[in-house]
């Protein structure tokens, strides 16, 4: 493990971020390094795509959403 040095503006964004996703600062900052890079990897799929793709690799089943009647 090693220490990152960062702008102070993206470290306080990391800390905005990570209070409304309940992670911590360093989970956060590897979340966006993951999905950066999964980004970088395969730059044919959506954000969206990823994500979903790292839940079910993880074993999380996504359930459809119940859309209630206009």
């Amino acid at each position: 493990m090693g220490i990152v040095n960062i702008e102070e503006e993206l470290h306080d964004q990391l800390r905005k971020a990570s209070a409304v996703a309940c992670r911590s600062i360093n989970a956060q900052a590897a979340f966006w390094i993951k999905i950066g890079m999964a980004c970088e990897m395969n730059p044919t799929m959506s954000f969206n795509e990823i994500v979903t793709q790292e839940l079910r690799n993880a074993g999380v089943v996504p359930r459809p959403l119940k859309v209630a009647a206009p």
